[in-house]
């Protein structure tokens, strides 16, 4: 009989194991897309800004001695607080097709959670909702995205052995890029902005994006996305990671600002040539060759012919009143020009049609869903 042991990581060589765990799983899997090691390590660290608010531990799984599995305790006081709950997160969870094992690390984190006066579980969560989240349900033939989990079909069969239930849905679709921009959003875009005053902002220089509306930037998204499930807004210390880490890579043709007649920031939209196979060939390693699959990319543009559409956020005063076809009357120019073909959105809950509204204009495919699930802790 296999002996399953769990062990909390509580030192460097723990957490080495614990990243790359998910690389030695998927290490042939052709649709999973590992992150960068360096990532994962400053995500697991203090120097995370949502270290202010949140709580952490981590656990290994081991099945006669061998490393069978990991995943991640979090609980999230600001999510706590204003969504009026008692919930214990679990993130990045990944194991082999061993139930046993994948109920002794859900145990881990539910008596860790328990301990600390919490009254559900639930996930796949990260710290924040700008970390990958949801497991995937549907889609597992379809290549993943830097910014999504990919995981085996048999984890969400695991999940429903262990007496959970869902939550919520994300949904992901693949748009088609047009040859040309269709005319109704043309006219739709241009009788909005006259209507509400409204100019798009582009910049060529990342110096000055990041001194003019760098920070401006993610309090439009912490507006836009407050009322969606789970969602807190990032904090000052976050905003500043955040600016730092991404404005000063993305290509600037890629970012759509939409400004009040005053220079207002009311909306954003934020694009990226795909990374996905770039990443895999990299293997979650920035070197000896990752940072070179990835230049080839972001600074040599060597571009693939599919975009990641990361972020897209318009604050509530404008939501539902066509804004958004703004973004598109101005992005969609540039993927034409710059030769892609298809766009991947970013995970969408399932009852958000207001975002799934702006599709309308466009040929899509709806190939991915995931889920969060959840469960009642027992007293």
């Amino acid at each position: 009989m296999s002996k399953i042991t769990i062990k909390e990581v509580k030192t460097p060589s723990d957490m080495r194991k614990f990243i790359r765990f998910n690389y030695e799983l998927y290490k042939d899997n052709r649709y999973s897309v590992p992150d960068l090691y360096e990532d994962m390590l400053k995500t697991f660290s203090s120097r995370n800004a949502a270290m202010e608010f949140c709580k952490a531990v981590y656990f290994l799984a081991y099945k006669n001695g061998k490393v069978a599995g990991r995943v991640a305790g979090i609980i999230n006081e600001k999510a706590n607080d204003k969504w009026n709950e008692r919930a214990v997160r679990f993130g990045w969870i990944d194991f082999i097709d061993d139930t046993d094992v994948s109920k002794a690390l859900i145990d881990a984190v539910a008596e860790w959670g328990a301990s600390q006066g919490m009254s559900e579980i639930h996930g796949p969560l990260g710290f924040t909702d700008f970390d990958a989240e949801g497991m995937l349900v549907e889609g597992f033939d379809q290549l993943s995205t830097m910014a999504t989990i990919y995981n085996y079909p048999y984890y969400p069969e695991h999940m429903k052995a262990l007496g959970f239930e869902k939550e919520t849905d994300w949904v992901e679709f693949k748009i088609k890029v047009p040859e040309s921009v269709p005319e109704r959003l043309i006219s739709m875009a241009e009788f909005i902005m006259q209507r509400y005053g409204l100019q798009i902002k582009k910049y060529t220089s990342s110096r000055k994006l990041i001194k003019d509306y760098g920070k401006r930037i993610f309090e439009v998204l912490n507006e836009a996305f407050s009322p969606l499930f789970g969602y807190t807004p990032l904090t000052d210390r976050q905003i500043e990671q955040y600016v730092n880490m991404y404005l000063p890579i993305v290509d600037l043709d890629l970012i759509s600002l939409i400004t009040e007649s005053d220079g207002t920031l009311i909306g954003v939209g934020i694009s990226m040539p795909s990374l996905s196979k770039a990443l895999q060939k990299a293997k979650g390693k920035l070197f000896p060759m990752g940072w070179f699959e990835l230049a080839k990319i972001l600074k040599f543009k060597m571009r693939p012919d599919i975009l990641d559409l990361m972020l897209v956020g318009i604050v509530p005063k404008y939501q539902n009143k066509g804004v958004n076809s703004i973004l598109f009357y101005d992005l969609l120019p540039i993927f034409i020009s710059k030769g892609y073909k298809y766009v991947e959105t970013n995970v969408e809950l399932e009852t958000n049609y207001k975002v799934q509204q702006q599709w309308i204009y466009f040929e899509k495919n709806q190939h991915k869903r995931r889920r969060c699930f959840k469960k009642q802790l027992e007293d």
